[in-house]
């Protein structure tokens, strides 16, 4: 089997760190659902309340703060991932090389990676 084109390694770099940050936005709902919760039930003395339950909610805000803290790099990840995958593309379209279905899925998580880099600079 043939070792993987730069394209298509550029290419699969792209497609994983946009995949992990939806992971981490999941997460971070995840996170924010469980602590809305914890503090609804210290508000209301909820019977079945631990006993530890300030310290589960500080827990909880602690991870919480460590998965917000994690999107600033990875979106710089994926903005390079990004340019490199540009100039594979340049590369194999100027070369002629490389097979035209490995450049079409080259193009289409371009596009993806795009979106994401868009969408975090919005927010």
């Amino acid at each position: 089997m043939a070792p993987p084109t730069p394209l298509a390694i550029a290419t699969q770099a792209v497609n994983r760190l946009v995949k992990e940050e939806s992971y981490y936005h999941k997460e971070q709902a995840s996170q924010e659902k469980r602590i809305k919760k914890l503090e609804e039930d210290i508000e209301s003395n909820s019977p079945d309340l631990d006993t530890n339950a300030e310290y589960i909610l500080k827990q909880e805000k602690t991870a919480l703060e460590e998965t917000k803290a994690v999107f600033e790099p990875l979106r710089q990840r994926i903005s390079d991932a990004v340019d490199k995958l540009e100039e594979q593309i340049a590369i194999s379209e100027s070369d002629g090389t490389g097979p035209e279905e490995e450049l079409k899925k080259a193009k289409e998580a371009l596009e993806t990676g795009q979106k994401a880099v868009e969408k975090a600079e919005q927010s």
